[in-house]
């Protein structure tokens, strides 16, 4: 019998990675040069000698980044699992970064607005940053050994704001961006062609009082984008579609193949807003929505999005990644 569950352990990152090696940073990530000369680098890929990143194992990287991919080296259980800033918004970027880390996530969702640092509280991280503030967050996030894949939830009006929203991408190397903007899809469609970004639209819970509010039914989601550019999607949020009273399970089924990202969180019940639970705790059923993704080949981001317990959540958090752990270990 198989048990999904357990402690996360924050020394490793990646099952791929539990080998003996030495770590050096490389153009802002993570590389790994293995000693013992005949394994496969799970970031960098072919092209690893002892002792030695080679040229054609660089290019490995920056192709797959080119092409979409995320960086393997933050996969756990077969996925890119980290952390929503939101989930440390009570800190500052560079302490989001860090207790990332140290719940044992490689890979990061940001968000417009968050402070940047203590030492520089008044400061605050978006697209609307600096080149200065935005090197200040790759060094931080290269420093820990994680990388941002993602920016959101943001809204911006118009061309000209929007782009500045797709150069923040292209300078952090993002995999995505997290919007509910479905009125600008023509804009974020030329955008998308444009940058190689993907875009998810997001839901949060219904408002029965707001009947102009429809991203909360999958249904919409797949009717706005199903005719796009299909780098654009949904980033499916499990806690806000249990809110609604939307198995997400079920929704996800309803999204096949339009999946772009993922806000991962569990919950005691569908139907009711309720505080979120570690992983297996609920009734969502998470291993059986990570089979679903697997099944439809999903290669977005997954990002824990857990919001209660406000000021020390990194243990609650670090047992979500173990969840993905004793996944990864009945997946084998």
């Amino acid at each position: 019998m198989c048990v999904v569950g357990g402690k996360a352990d924050p020394l490793v990152g990646n099952d791929l990675l539990a080998v003996r090696a030495d770590e050096v940073l490389l153009d802002g990530i993570l590389g790994v040069i293995f000693q013992t000369g005949n394994e496969e680098n799970a970031l960098f890929g072919p092209g690893v000698e002892e002792g030695v990143v080679t040229i054609a194992a660089i290019h490995h990287r920056d192709a797959a980044l080119r092409e979409g991919e995320l960086p393997s080296h933050g996969h756990i259980g077969g996925f890119a699992v980290g952390s929503q800033a939101w989930t440390f918004n009570r800190f500052s970027v560079f302490e989001a970064i860090e207790k990332t880390a140290q719940a044992g996530a490689r890979v990061i969702e940001l968000y417009p607005g968050q402070k940047l640092s203590p030492a520089e509280p008044d400061i605050k991280f978006d697209h609307n940053a600096s080149d200065e503030v935005i090197q200040k967050v790759k060094d931080k996030l290269a420093q820990h050994r994680v990388v941002a894949v993602n920016y959101g939830v943001v809204g911006v009006s118009g061309e000209a704001e929007w782009r500045k929203v797709f150069e923040l991408g292209r300078k952090l190397g993002l995999y995505a961006i997290t919007t509910e903007a479905v009125g600008d899809l023509d804009i974020l469609e030329k955008l998308v062609k444009e940058y190689d970004i993907r875009v998810g639209i997001h839901e949060h819970p219904r408002r029965p009082n707001n009947a102009d509010y429809k991203v909360w039914d999958p249904n919409y989601v797949l009717s706005v984008v199903k005719d796009r550019d299909l780098r654009i999607g949904a980033s499916a949020d499990t806690g806000h579609w249990a809110s609604s009273n939307v198995n997400p399970l079920e929704a996800l089924r309803i999204l096949r193949g339009r999946i772009i990202s993922v806000h991962l969180k569990e919950r005691p019940e569908i139907g009711q807003a309720r505080t979120d639970m570690v992983f297996g705790a609920g009734i969502l059923n998470i291993a059986a929505i990570l089979d679903e993704l697997r099944a439809q080949g999903f290669r977005g981001n997954i990002a824990i999005e857990y919001e209660t317990n406000w000021e020390n959540n990194v243990p609650e958090v670090a047992q979500c990644i173990g969840f993905f752990r004793g996944y990864a270990t009945c997946h084998r």
